[in-house]
């Protein structure tokens, strides 16, 4: 993915849900859903209001966390976005004002309107009850930082690879029991839990993802669209093109997937240069290949 990525900050924005919605997402997981369209709509139109007639796009990667420090099932977004956008007319835009109080408001009904959609008229009592008790909107996380191009590929590596509980966080197992410890999100006061051990695997059993579900999802200019990659290639930095034009696309595809650059080296940093390469069980020399590439030219 960082051979993509647009040369601006991208700021990260978290955006959760009330407790007393919680339920439904693990009862339905199809609503999960709705978590990411949600989110994709209220940052486009945000971006979107700033100039009509441009209409600007920002490019968005989002990825869906099922878990809190408890390991209580607790569904919430992490949303990396550009700091500035693609306009109609105008290559670039920076954009460092996001505006909490209407991502905050938007964000809620949005939600709330996919999933009485989703779940029919026995949810208007649920959301009733949440326009009430959440008047200033659900709480989104998307104070200013600095994260550039070259951090984006490890930061989604590392959320992705995540696992629900760290080794470090389970203190023992004795007779049946499992104890581990968390610092709480709201004091930073450390908990103690402990619990039967099949319990404690319930409570990490349901955050296994549905088969062929997407955890991570891009959307705007990360999107996967021809037109829009034309119009941005401009804004990608110049050493990079050439792993845009790239035939071999098998270093991008595990950049993508794993967060990490197959050919740079674990110790020093420096990319790997490729000698040889196997294939059907053959190995040809890069000279080999270059030659076989000029006659199929020629």
């Amino acid at each position: 993915m960082s051979f993509k990525l647009v040369r601006t900050t991208h700021r990260h924005c978290v955006f959760t849900i009330p407790e007393e919605l919680r339920q439904f997402f693990l009862d339905d997981r199809d609503l999960l859903n709705c978590l990411f369209s949600s989110v994709r709509s209220v940052v486009l139109e945000m971006f979107h209001k700033d100039n009509k007639s441009e209409c600007f796009t920002p490019g968005m990667i989002c990825v869906l966390h099922t878990f809190g420090r408890s390991l209580q099932w607790n569904p919430h977004i992490h949303c990396l976005v550009t700091e500035g956008g693609v306009g109609n007319n105008t290559v670039w835009r920076p954009k460092k004002h996001f505006n909490y109080t209407y991502l905050r408001n938007a964000f809620r009904t949005a939600l709330l309107n996919e999933m009485e959609m989703k779940i029919g008229p026995s949810f208007k009592k649920t959301k009733a009850y949440i326009y009430k008790h959440c008047a200033n909107g659900f709480y989104v996380y998307a104070k200013p930082n600095q994260c550039d191009p070259k951090q984006i590929a490890k930061y989604i590596g590392r959320y992705l690879g995540r696992p629900v509980i760290s080794t470090k966080r389970i203190d023992s197992y004795k007779d049946g029991i499992v104890t581990y410890h968390y610092n709480r999100h709201e004091d930073d006061k450390l908990v103690v839990v402990k619990l039967p051990a099949i319990e404690f695997m319930k409570l990490i059993s349901q955050h296994i993802p549905e088969k062929h579900f997407k955890q991570i999802r891009y959307y705007g200019i990360y999107a996967r669209n021809r037109e829009q990659d034309q119009k941005v290639f401009k804004a990608i930095p110049k050493e990079k093109h050439r792993f845009l034009l790239n035939k071999t696309k098998w270093r991008n595809s595990i950049a993508a997937t794993f967060g990490y650059d197959p050919i740079q080296c674990p110790c020093c940093k420096e990319t790997m240069t490729i000698l040889e390469i196997k294939y059907a069980h053959h190995s040809y020399t890069l000279q080999e290949l270059y030659e076989r590439a000029w006659a199929k030219a020629g």
